[in-house]
């Protein structure tokens, strides 16, 4: 009765497929869940201790819109040190309630109703409600398996039309562990500049690239300006309860990105912000074990996938697989949903990420080894199960 009085926008988003998985395996007892993306470890205690002693201080009241300077001053320094990208503090970053907040301001800024943004399919679940909700049309292009989950330079071109505002991107990628190097972007920079297109790059999963160079559309010059940079401290850093990220881009994207943010948050909390200077100027040791940790654990499970009977793409960065598991003849969602019911364990139906992920299913490999290694020999037990015609 309530609902006709809600927005339509609100209406017409369907709930979260990775949200509806995990609160099913949190229902149930003995679970082993592989279908949340969150880093396993805890946040670095000289982190934890920053916040801590900056609440002790007395440093409890709002900091200016954009962030502290000393945290944006901290984050120009870092993406100059790690990333080889010049930007100021002042003119360039604003500070946000994590990297989806920044995804958020940034198409409200940009998108007028009717303006088309392209999204990758298989991608992150936010990005389409994100557009809805600025007005926009989300367009979509598949990412395939065969050219390794990369936007090719004809799929790009030819999901661009008049109306055609803007390229949200996100790699490495959410789901599939696909990243582009320099030059697989320098080949879309021609098109990107033809078109006039603003590029939305999340790259909040940067710093877990594993056998290649993290590269970024803002590393090209002649298109810098178009692009706005998302990023935080979530993945990399193990902080995503702080809620903490950060827009960077040409200063008219950010004096509008920060006009909304002004409005809807004040601000970022202060606490985290002074953890986050903490992580940046002496943390970078803990991002590297925690990456190569990570690539450890890619390693194991995408021999063990293939062990099973499951291969899978060798994600080359963030920390997913995403295997396609036609084979067994099922959905995506069956697939999903029967595993969960008979072996007790969750991973994430492709479909979750767009209509391109059916017949894959997401998995994380953020959680122990002998976490993973129990799950794996679960997936080959529920594949016999399958091959024997034992699960209905």
């Amino acid at each position: 009765m309530m609902e006709q009085y809600l927005s339509d926008k609100v209406k017409a988003i369907k709930p979260s497929g990775i949200r509806k998985f995990f609160d099913l395996a949190s229902a149930m007892d003995d679970v082993i869940s592989l279908g949340v993306g969150e880093p396993d470890f805890d946040t670095p205690w000289h982190i934890r201790k920053a916040a801590i002693y900056s609440i002790e201080s007395g440093k409890t009241f709002y900091t200016a819109n954009q962030g502290l300077k000393e945290l944006r001053v901290e984050i120009c320094r870092y993406m100059k040190r790690r990333f080889q990208l010049d930007y100021q503090p002042d003119a360039n970053v604003v500070v946000t309630v994590g990297g989806s907040e920044g995804i958020d301001i940034a198409l409200r800024a940009i998108v007028n109703p009717g303006d088309e943004v392209i999204l990758m399919q298989p991608n992150y679940v936010a990005y389409e409600p994100g557009v809805q909700l600025a007005g926009g049309k989300p367009v979509f292009v598949e990412l395939k398996e065969e050219d390794q989950f990369k936007l090719t330079p004809e799929a790009l071109r030819s999901a661009i039309t008049p109306k055609t505002k803007a390229v949200l991107l996100n790699f490495p990628s959410n789901p599939t562990g696909g990243v582009m190097t320099y030059e697989d972007y320098e080949k879309l920079v021609p098109i990107i500049e033809a078109h006039h297109l603003i590029v939305i790059s999340d790259e909040i999963y940067a710093e877990l690239s594993y056998d290649t160079k993290h590269a970024s559309l803002a590393n090209f010059p002649s298109i810098k300006d178009q692009v706005i940079l998302i990023s935080g401290f979530s993945k990399a850093f193990a902080m995503t309860g702080w809620r903490l990220g950060y827009v960077i881009a040409n200063e008219t994207f950010t004096k509008a990105m920060n006009k909304i943010h002004q409005f809807i948050i004040m601000s970022a909390p202060t606490a985290a912000q002074y953890g986050a200077i903490e992580a940046l100027r002496h943390g970078e040791e803990h991002v590297e074990e925690m990456r190569a940790s990570y690539q450890n654990r890619r390693n194991f499970i995408v021999k063990g996938f293939e062990r099973i009977g499951l291969p899978t793409h060798m994600p080359q960065g963030a920390f997913y697989i995403f295997p396609c598991i036609k084979s067994t003849g099922m959905t995506s969602t069956d697939f999903c949903e029967k595993l969960v019911y008979t072996k007790k364990v969750a991973v994430v139906p492709g479909d979750a990420f767009g209509e391109c992920g059916e017949g894959y299913v997401r998995v994380s490999y953020a959680y122990s080894l002998n976490h993973l290694r129990e799950a794996i020999k679960r997936i080959g037990e529920f594949l016999e199960d399958i091959k024997n015609g034992n699960v209905q």
